[in-house]
């Protein structure tokens, strides 16, 4: 369980990331068109999972528009924007803002994602949704990088998930 906090106070997660050099657990979301997407959809792609609470905040919108300026960088690398959010709000909000270079996947069917990833909220005010998290994942399906944000209003580092790509 990891210990993270929400305006300082203090919230639990349902368990920790998955260990660095561990095979990434594998995973059923729900895509924009409402396709159901793995990880095995992504074979041979380096990926980086942006994880967070729901888009409807200013931090994880913030998180998405940054992530989606490094994939248009990164030829090498797919980011799987991740969420508790309908589809149809991940959909709209990437429209809206014109983001087209993240994938979102939505976990509102089972939280499968969250419990397997270890990064569901268990306590709190956002009970039920993702903490904020990265984890990256290369080519092979390994987990090569985690970084669990503390506090969950405060954006990740990105020059951290950057020097682990």
């Amino acid at each position: 369980m990891a210990k993270i906090t929400l305006k300082g106070n203090p919230v639990n997660t349902i368990g920790t990331l998955p260990e660095k050099g561990s095979q990434a657990p594998e995973f059923r979301l729900v895509a924009g068109d409402l396709s159901r997407k793995g990880l095995g959809d992504f074979d041979g792609k380096r990926l980086v999972l942006n994880i967070f609470p729901s888009l409807d905040t200013p931090t994880c919108a913030a998180s998405v528009r940054r992530f989606n300026q490094l994939a248009s960088e990164r030829d090498d690398v797919k980011v799987l924007c991740i969420s508790r959010d309908l589809p149809f709000a991940q959909a709209r909000f990437c429209g809206a803002e014109g983001l087209d270079n993240v994938i979102t996947l939505s976990d509102y069917e089972n939280g499968s994602f969250g419990k397997d990833y270890g990064v569901e909220i268990v306590d709190g005010p956002l009970a039920g949704l993702h903490s904020r998290a990265v984890v990256v994942i290369d080519a092979d399906g390994k987990v090569t990088y985690t970084q669990q944000v503390p506090e969950i209003v405060d954006e990740p580092d990105y020059d951290d998930v950057l020097k682990n790509l």
